[in-house]
């Protein structure tokens, strides 16, 4: 058997910062990650994706991200930036590492995945949620995706493609659609955008002094979205079944729930699907943190800069 005083479940922004701060407090620990290559779910987003702050104001502790050229960073600035802050801190990270559940074993908490059993004095869940997309189930004659299948607006060229939410990814896929294809923006009310001021930086001043920025509406208007609305092509539209069926193609831009299917045996998650936290330290199993799933365990938490005050919080509790 493996052992480890800290194993820390997911090798993206979440995990990066909870090892930046275990190695900082000489804690023994190990990062397990089951994707192949590093960068957590960001390599597998859309291609025309930008983070909604400048690098500067999109970065985890230790390291500024490096500046980006031309406005705000793409995907891949991001997924260089992590490759990089992996190498510069010496992170251990095991890749792919396929975890299976998480169990009791006495005092400690068993780690099981297809390499073999990690036991550990604490376990820092930092999965995310990218890997748990919601779909409705609708039974429609064209093809359905969700936001995780999407990637280049040119593979529905001239197909009719209905984009279903109301949120930050359907605004941007709406908007990064409607050049190429017969579009329609569907949204169960009228889309609420934020201040054109506003940005990733001010989002999480505001989560962090308010603890939700829910006030300001759903959608940050980034430049392509901002261009598109003021140009009159991005109009939702009200849910409609017989659209949605005339479709060639609908995309789901519904969310996500966390994924947390490996912590079952443990028979802490509620019926919303979350577990109950006390910080970032589950109520019920205090051996047991979850980091990065979004306000429910700490403002601002899924995102690169929010994650990092809490990440410091979930190790000075494993240290005291």
């Amino acid at each position: 058997m493996l052992r480890s005083d800290v194993v820390v479940l997911g090798g993206g922004q979440a995990g990066l910062a909870a090892a930046f701060y275990l190695r900082r407090a000489g804690i023994d620990h190990v990062v397990l990650d089951a994707q192949p290559v590093p960068g957590g779910a960001w390599p597998l987003t859309w291609d025309s994706l930008r983070l909604f702050s400048v690098a500067r104001h999109s970065s985890l502790p230790g390291w500024p991200m490096p500046a980006f050229p031309d406005g705000y960073p793409t995907a891949q600035h991001v997924v260089d930036y992590l490759t990089a802050y992996e190498k510069r801190y010496d992170i251990p990270v095991q890749r792919p590492v396929h975890v299976s559940s998480v169990t009791r074993d006495g005092d400690r908490l068993l780690v099981h995945t297809d390499a073999g059993t990690w036991t550990a004095r604490h376990v820092i869940s930092a999965t995310g949620t990218w890997w748990r997309p919601f779909r409705p189930l609708m039974d429609l004659p064209g093809r359905q995706l969700h936001v995780v299948d999407y990637r280049d607006p040119l593979e529905f060229a001239g197909q009719k493609v209905v984009v279903v939410g109301g949120g930050n990814s359907g605004a941007q896929i709406a908007a990064d659609l409607v050049p190429h294809t017969e579009l329609t923006w569907m949204t169960r009310r009228p889309p609420r955008y934020m201040p054109d001021e506003i940005d990733g930086k001010a989002l999480f001043d505001i989560a962090t002094r308010h603890g939700s920025v829910s006030g300001l509406g759903d959608i940050v208007a980034v430049p392509p979205v901002r261009e598109a609305r003021d140009n009159g092509l991005l109009v939702a539209a009200p849910m409609d079944f017989e659209a949605l069926s005339g479709a060639d193609v609908v995309v789901w831009c519904t969310g996500f729930r966390p994924a947390l299917s490996h912590l079952a045996p443990l028979r802490l998650r509620d019926v919303d699907g979350r577990v109950a936290v006390d910080g970032t330290t589950a109520v019920e199993e205090p051996r047991l943190h979850l980091l990065g799933y979004g306000g429910w365990t700490g403002p601002a938490s899924a995102t690169l800069i929010g994650v990092g005050p809490t990440a410091k919080a979930t190790v000075a509790k494993i240290s005291s």
